[in-house]
């Protein structure tokens, strides 16, 4: 994980088989002030993979609620999350835990193109969840997989870019845990109840990862505290990360 910047802690949460590199435009324009928590979620990026674990939802929460107080030690707690995708559904649920625990929760989420707000979740059956994982390791279809998050791939996906989405696959036991996280389901209904934290949503017009259903229920449940970003694929912080950086040091309704 990294851990830069200073100012009110800020805690940054990446999307389903990235890593915390995600953040790499949106981190220079928010270390003036705050100090920037990005970590890896267990299990994906360059977090260790132990064989036996029981990949899946409960552990991304799990590490995060316990490496939360390290990182807080005598200082504040983090004052807000912004989060991408899957990590969309990760602040929701954690943010949910603490505040029902009495622990110090974040006060604001922004959430990027979130997924899993709604649905159950659907484990992946044996042995198609490795099947999975083996697609998702091929240079096609990481390259694919790439330049579909973004709005205009021809202006910005170049070498450098699928990379650093594909750095993370070298990690000793990558495939292991990516097939036992879509063997457990993965996140869904990370949406209601929404938690007391104020809550705004960015989300692309061009955003080609997620279907329209999930936007529309995305829009049943948040109303006006969703923006429709033209010109904006699946990642906001990549695609236009200094709306994003605007969006949070705006005033919020909560």
């Amino acid at each position: 994980m990294a851990v830069l910047g200073s100012g009110p802690p800020l805690l940054l949460l990446h999307g389903f088989d990235s890593s915390f590199l995600e953040f790499r435009r949106l981190a220079p324009l928010l270390i003036a002030d705050h100090q920037l928590w990005i970590p890896d979620l267990c299990g994906f990026g360059f977090t260790p993979r132990p064989p036996g674990q029981a990949w899946g939802p409960e552990l991304v929460l799990q590490h995060l609620e316990a490496l939360l107080p390290v990182l807080q030690g005598d200082g504040a707690p983090a004052s807000g999350i912004i989060a991408a995708s899957m990590g969309a559904a990760v602040a929701l649920h954690l943010t949910r835990r603490l505040e029902a625990s009495s622990r110090p929760a974040p006060e604001r989420l922004l959430l990027l193109a979130p997924a899993g707000l709604g649905g159950k979740p659907q484990p992946v059956p044996p042995p198609l969840h490795r099947l999975g994982a083996a697609l998702l390791g091929l240079p096609a279809v990481r390259r694919n997989l790439c330049r579909t998050a973004f709005a205009d791939p021809d202006a910005s996906v170049g070498p450098a870019e699928e990379q650093i989405a594909s750095l993370h696959l070298a990690v000793p036991g990558w495939a292991e845990a990516l097939a036992g996280f879509a063997r457990s389901g993965g996140f869904a209904g990370a949406g209601a109840p929404l938690p007391a934290a104020a809550v705004r949503v960015l989300w692309g017009s061009n955003d080609r990862i997620l279907r329209q259903p999930e936007r529309t229920h995305a829009a049943d449940l948040l109303g006006e505290r969703l923006e429709l970003v033209p010109q904006c694929g699946h990642l906001p912080h990549l695609d236009l990360p200094s709306l994003v950086a605007r969006r949070w040091r705006e005033p919020w309704e909560h």
